[in-house]
């Protein structure tokens, strides 16, 4: 039973703990799951068309954010002075009321309104040119369908020390207020040359946390990102490099293990990739070159 909500996007519940030595009435906190819909505004004055482009189940907070960071990564937006504005409605239905509705009736909703006479690449709305570790679609697509739409490639020039790198989860565990409260949320995090903590942000889905990141870099127009390094608080797969190399990112990593396909990306757009990153331990699956050691590359 929901008991009130706090300040941070989290819901204090009742609940049974059980052990060995017996059962217990406790509150905790769970993490806020709700759907948002992502809607698009865009064509000429005299024939704007709005369509819906995405539901996505998410932890409510940053939703501007989220919303232009993945029709960033999408490869529909291309730059800040497209978007005109950014409209937020808000549905926060009861619990019980929203397992009756569908997902779009009781969804909050982001619609991202195009400036008039700016072209939309409307063949990345009518198909998402990545896929999920669910979807069929061979490796070989995923990566051409990546490279018709990336941004143009620049030699990566960007290093990091050894000690820099295992310092970042630290850094990252600290900034984490919703963890904290919950232990379920994902985080996505950049960090300067040095180590310095630029941004973070928290969500139930490891994609919706990449997209808050790059829709607050897209905010404060600083896209593409090449002079950051990325923190993934999970696993690397094909989806999260390919957002990465459509920011701009040169470097990625996570704590979790890559995928086979995220390790071509890796390679195909030269972005470096350290996984299993947990304590004083890391593997380099590429761009050793870029990991400094002593002040001097590996």
């Amino acid at each position: 039973m929901m008991i009130e909500d706090t300040d941070l996007p989290v819901r204090q519940i009742h609940l049974q703990r059980v052990s060995l030595s017996g059962v217990d009435e406790v509150s905790d906190f769970v993490a806020v799951e709700e759907p948002m819909e992502i809607k698009l505004e865009f064509g000429p004055a005299d024939a704007r068309e709005l369509r819906s482009i995405s539901v996505t189940m998410r932890t409510p907070g940053h939703d501007e954010e989220l919303a232009l960071g993945f029709l960033s990564t999408e490869g529909v937006l291309g730059d800040e002075v497209m978007v005109d504005d950014v409209r937020v409605f808000t549905n926060r239905a009861p619990v019980e009321e929203a397992v009756a509705q569908t997902a779009l009736s009781c969804a909050g909703q982001v619609r991202v309104v195009i400036a008039e006479g700016i072209p939309v690449r409307t063949r990345s709305l009518d198909r998402n040119f990545y896929t999920s570790s669910s979807c069929g679609i061979c490796g070989k697509a995923s990566l051409q369908a990546l490279r018709s739409v990336s941004p143009p490639r620049r030699k990566n020039t960007f290093t990091m020390s050894v000690e820099q790198i295992f310092s970042l989860p630290e850094r990252m565990r600290e900034a984490q207020k919703t963890f904290e409260e919950t232990g379920g949320l994902h985080a996505a995090a950049l960090f300067d040359e040095s180590g310095k903590l630029i941004r973070l942000r928290e969500d139930v889905g490891r994609h919706n946390a990449l997209d808050k990141l790059v829709g607050a870099a897209f905010f404060e127009d600083e896209l593409p990102l090449r002079s950051h390094a990325l923190l993934l608080s999970g696993r690397a797969s094909f989806e999260l490099l390919q957002k990465a190399v459509m920011a701009g990112i040169p470097m990625v990593v996570s704590v979790g293990a890559p995928s086979s396909l995220a390790l071509e990306v890796a390679r195909e757009f030269d972005v470096t990739l350290v996984g299993f990153l947990r304590g004083n331990r890391m593997n380099i699956y590429h761009g050793h070159e870029h990991v400094l050691q002593d002040g001097t590359r590996r």
